[in-house]
């Protein structure tokens, strides 16, 4: 029986990179994915890719950062069985490079649009009788990035949101997680790259590859490959932790 068998699936940011992955192996899986994204371009790429597979998805256009919004797609989904909350933006600057705005930004899309999800779909989860959460962190919650201060304030938020979900919802048989990638060759990589290392595209993004020690960027759907298990009922021990995937970047960069 494929893994996620019956299961309402909610990912966030499911139209692109490590969200479009996911959002797909769900699908495959047997999960109904329901994809919270801002760009519903994207989003409508990934739900013809499904359902050209046989499998079901629905795409939401929604800013995670309002939390009437995604309230109210919660509410117009019903049982939801497990929520992957993989929305998210960065930022290149430290403190001194930081403006307030650059600041709220980042805290309103990866703090409050995970919060906001959480908020919407927990009691959701209670009602039916448990559910699976897995939160995007980063290995910028593990260990210090140059230049990544408010995208390592956000990722280090879910790494700490996550232990709190997964203490305290264990008696409604909520189970909560996080994972911590290092750099994924994604769209968002290349586009990340090009506008802030022009003319030295192939440079960075060699340096970037040889910055985890296995030498090489994941790919999302090795990302996504972690997440399926974690969602799934294979998992069922497994609350409160966070797993690096991170190709020895955290550990054996030395």
């Amino acid at each position: 029986m494929s893994k996620l068998e019956g299961k309402v699936a909610v990912v966030t940011g499911g139209g692109s990179g490590i969200g479009r992955a996911i959002s797909t192996l769900f699908a495959q899986e047997g999960a109904w994915v329901h994809i919270l994204d801002l760009n519903p371009q994207g989003a409508e790429e990934v739900q013809q890719e499904i359902e050209d597979l046989g499998g079901k998805c629905s795409v939401h256009t929604c800013n995670v950062s309002d939390q009437e919004e995604v309230l109210a797609v919660v509410a117009s989904i019903g049982r939801i069985d497990v929520l992957v909350n993989n929305a998210g933006i960065a930022h290149v600057g430290d403190v001194e490079h930081c403006s307030p705005a650059d600041f709220d930004k980042v805290f309103q899309v990866n703090v409050k649009g995970a919060y906001n999800a959480l908020f919407a779909v927990i009691p959701v989860m209670k009602a039916n009788g448990g559910g699976a959460i897995l939160n995007l962190a980063s290995i910028a919650a593990w260990v210090g990035i140059t230049d990544r201060f408010a995208y390592s304030m956000s990722k280090g938020a879910i790494f700490a949101m996550s232990l709190s979900v997964a203490r305290d919802y264990m008696q409604d048989n909520i189970r909560c997680n996080s994972i911590s990638p290092a750099r994924v060759h994604t769209p968002f990589v290349d586009g990340f790259i090009a506008k802030n290392y022009p003319g030295k595209e192939t440079e960075m993004f060699e340096k970037l590859s040889q910055s985890q020690p296995i030498g090489r960027m994941a790919q999302p759907a090795e990302i996504a490959k972690l997440a399926l298990f974690l969602c799934s009922d294979d998992a069922g021990f497994i609350t409160g932790n966070d797993y690096p995937i991170d190709g020895g970047f955290i550990k054996l960069n030395n």
